[in-house]
């Protein structure tokens, strides 16, 4: 298995990517807890979300 083979992702999944990496980046990194910690479980849910669609499409390609 190569995990570095090139992919193509069209605009709406690139833009996929960016958001579950944005809601994962929130997530790891909250520092102001105080801020974000309402939201820690729907920031989740995106990454895991968005992260098992983006699985699919990379082993299907």
């Amino acid at each position: 298995m190569n995990i570095f083979k090139d992919i193509t992702l069209k605009w709406w999944q690139g833009s996929i990517f960016k958001l579950t990496m944005m809601a994962f980046g929130v997530a790891v990194g909250t520092t102001w807890p105080a801020i974000f910690s309402s939201w820690t479980t729907v920031l989740w849910i995106i990454f895991v979300v968005g992260a098992i669609y983006l699985a699919t499409v990379w082993f299907k390609q």
